[in-house]
């Protein structure tokens, strides 16, 4: 997998942080430089943290299911781009109300573990495709940080407005390089 790919799947998974982040802003009037850190730094870590988890609990079926990778891949990218799609879709009309307590320390722990649950899935799929996981873990903790970051202070400017349409974008990269990963896996193999 090139350099680009995980990027791109970082900014994918990113999406639901970024989401989260922005219903963070929107619980304050003016956010400090601390409860616009805070998400980033909780969504980053879990978004690294999460991937190493299962590429090394993936690793140990890479022998079993190798000759499937390409497959499981596409599964497992198809399956968490159209949770996030369906998501997106079921919280236009269902959107939450965040206040100030959003920032807590256990608030901001459950959201960045249920934010990076997909993260563990890609995990996965990295064990299968063999990608160096420490570097796209550190990517994608990266990437998630600044876009977490980003969402507190754009959810503080913008509103609501761009929550469902991150989700939806972030659920569509995922999907696309699901496909294209299927399609490289398919023409390698002759299958």
């Amino acid at each position: 997998m090139r350099l680009i790919e995980v990027i791109i799947i970082a900014i994918g998974l990113s999406m639901d942080a970024f989401a989260v982040s922005i219903t963070l802003g929107l619980s304050v009037n003016k956010p400090k430089l601390k409860q616009i850190l805070k998400p980033g730094l909780f969504f980053g870590f879990f978004q690294a943290v999460m991937p190493i988890i299962g590429y090394f609990v993936g690793i140990n079926f890479v022998n079993i299911v190798q000759h499937l990778a390409h497959w499981i891949a596409f599964a497992l990218l198809g399956f968490i781009g159209l949770k996030m799609i369906k998501e997106s879709i079921s919280k236009r009309d269902n959107e939450e109300n965040i206040d100030e307590n959003s920032f807590k320390f256990i608030k901001l722990l459950f959201l960045a573990i249920a934010t990076s649950i997909d993260a563990f899935a890609i995990g996965v799929t990295f064990a299968l495709l063999q990608v160096n996981i420490f570097g796209a873990a550190l990517i994608i903790g990266l990437t998630t940080f600044i876009i977490a970051m980003a969402g507190v202070k754009i959810g503080n400017v913008f509103g609501i407005k761009y929550k469902t349409k991150s989700e939806l974008f972030g659920g569509m990269i995922l999907i696309i390089l699901g496909i294209k990963i299927l399609i490289e896996g398919l023409l390698q193999n002759g299958r």
